[in-house]
């Protein structure tokens, strides 16, 4: 059996040969396609490579067109509704409706299990709320020269290199109609960021694009030029991203084309190097003196940073360094490590960074310990797509989204997941101008603008129906979550949160901080004592 394709395209191959010249001379067709399959064949078995085709000549071939379509097949005909991989057919379905503007309503019931393990909802009012304005905003850097404005939901960071031209000006364009911001990520701010004029937020990481000298470092004189352009509302400095925490990335030189090289400031011919740490500063006060830095050479816009929480002490670091100094960042963004718009290694991917929850708590607690929460603003992104998202993440503390991929389906992505072979086929994350220059602008930058007022028009929905009038409302006794068959727990149930001050002078009773706080360092991202002594150990 194992030969029995490859036998039968040599008998039939033989047959066509003694038809076409014998009886059928229009029969050739036969001896060409059954040549192919028999050529086929005796290549797999010459070759050495692959041991597979050595035994299953010809039907190797079948196995591998159905692996390569696997990914498909099991998204269109066998995952269900809610299978969550990484995004469900209904999250998508949603984002689709919305970006289009069409009915987005369901009939017949939900197809949640809310009897089922981690089942959420938000509790209602017996008194809703009159409907209000759905463009929720907040005021980043209030004391700063040029406070921002921001909308409660907004485009994540994604570099240009990462997603075409159209797909960055389609985002832009949304961006400006709706009046929310556009994360340019670290790949610095290209032609197409600034075409259609929408706010951005500059985030600047390790490879310092578009403000760095020929070295690499960080220039001063090259960010202040570049940060004074009026469309630059924001300034972030990113430390980690959630798809890679500490993970550094090169684009290989033969990708630096003269339009990269442009917009991030790197020669072509040369791989373009992003180092998994900064080089401008090295301790958790040299991070808050960058961002005071960044922040007096931009003419004083809102300035903070961006991380993926990993080593708690490093955290606790930066805050300590907070407090004591009294450099504070105008913002934080945390990003969680179920975040992915960008294509990374599969333990990165699977196994690590904090879940964007439990981040979140985390840089919520410390900050309100330490009587700052008031004065930092705190945005939160990862896998996003829902007002119900929006309306949970900002129970847990946060003051407003971001959303990546949510953005790239409102652009029509499909979740190919071909992201990183430049094969994307609707033109979103690929560098190749005969897929992207077919996502028409116009119409997807109106899909991008629909999805944000859609999903805030939800949102305030969501909230007029649990008797409030605006998103800063919501707090952890408003979700609601199953953790058992016969047990149900709101978030401030669920959740240590600490009060007002409970980091200054003493150390709560929370896991986490009884075993790291005491010993993290203003001044140092170095493990604590404790922690490196328990590493010795194995040595001993």
């Amino acid at each position: 059996m194992r030969y029995a394709v490859y036998i039968a395209s040599l008998i039939l191959l033989i047959a066509s040969l003694l038809v076409a010249s014998l009886w059928q001379p229009d029969g050739w067709w036969g001896v060409l396609a059954f040549g192919a399959i028999a050529a086929l064949g005796t290549w797999d078995l010459l070759q050495t490579r692959s041991t597979l085709r050595r035994n299953y000549p010809v039907l190797a071939h079948f196995r591998y067109g159905l692996e390569s379509i696997g990914p498909e097949m099991r998204q269109y005909f066998i995952e269900s509704d809610t299978a969550e991989v990484p995004f469900s057919r209904q999250q998508r379905a949603l984002v689709y409706q919305r970006a289009k503007s069409v009915n987005d309503v369901r009939p017949f019931g939900t197809q949640q299990d809310v009897y089922g393990h981690d089942y959420e909802w938000i509790n209602h009012s017996m008194s809703p709320s009159p409907h209000v304005e759905h463009d929720f905003r907040i005021v980043i850097g209030a004391d700063s020269a040029q406070p921002y404005s921001a909308s409660v939901f907004n485009i994540s960071a994604m570099s240009f290199g990462s997603l075409s031209a159209n797909a960055i000006r389609a985002l832009n364009r949304g961006a400006k109609l709706g009046g929310f911001y556009h994360d340019t990520g670290e790949g610095s701010i290209s032609p197409y960021h600034r075409e259609h004029g929408g706010d951005l937020v500059w985030e600047i990481g390790s490879g310092y694009f578009g403000c760095r000298d020929d070295q690499g470092r960080f220039d001063l004189e090259r960010f202040t030029a570049a940060a004074a352009d009026p469309q630059v509302k924001m300034i972030e400095i990113k430390l980690s991203q959630g798809a890679k925490p500490g993970h550094g990335g090169v684009l290989p030189a033969a990708k630096v084309s003269a339009e990269i090289s442009a917009t991030r400031g790197v020669p072509m011919g040369v791989d373009c190097v992003s180092p998994a740490k900064h080089s401008a500063f090295d301790t958790p006060r040299g991070l808050l003196e960058f961002v005071a830095r960044l922040r007096e050479a931009s003419g004083g816009k809102p300035t903070g940073f961006k991380l993926a929480i990993g080593h708690p002490w490093e955290w606790f670091g930066i805050a300590k360094a907070m407090h004591e100094t009294g450099l504070l960042p105008d913002f934080i963004v945390v990003d969680g490590a179920e975040g992915g718009t960008g294509a990374a290694p599969a333990e990165f991917i699977d196994h690590v960074g904090v879940p964007m929850h439990e981040a979140l708590m985390l840089v919520h607690n410390t900050l309100v310990g330490l009587e700052l929460r008031d004065r930092i603003r705190v945005g939160a992104a990862g896998r996003i797509t829902s007002a119900f998202d929006v309306a949970r993440t900002l129970a847990m503390g946060a003051d407003w989204c971001n959303a990546g991929r949510g953005y790239m389906f409102a652009l029509g992505c499909i979740q190919a997941q071909s992201c990183h072979t430049d094969r994307c086929p609707t033109g979103v994350a690929t560098q190749d101008p005969s897929r992207w220059r077919q996502l028409d602008v116009p119409d997807k930058a109106t899909r991008v603008f629909h999805f944000h007022d859609n999903t805030l028009k939800a949102l305030r929905d969501l909230l007029c129906a649990a008797g409030l009038s605006h998103p800063d409302q919501l707090g952890p006794e408003h979700i609601l979550r199953r953790v058992s068959a016969t047990e149900v727990r709101s978030l401030g149930a669920l959740y240590n949160f600490l009060a007002p001050g409970d980091l200054l002078g003493r150390i709560p009773g929370h896991a986490v901080f009884q075993s790291y706080w005491a010993n993290a360092r203003s001044d140092s991202f170095a493990a604590p004592d404790k922690v490196a002594s328990l590493r010795a150990s194995k040595s001993l």
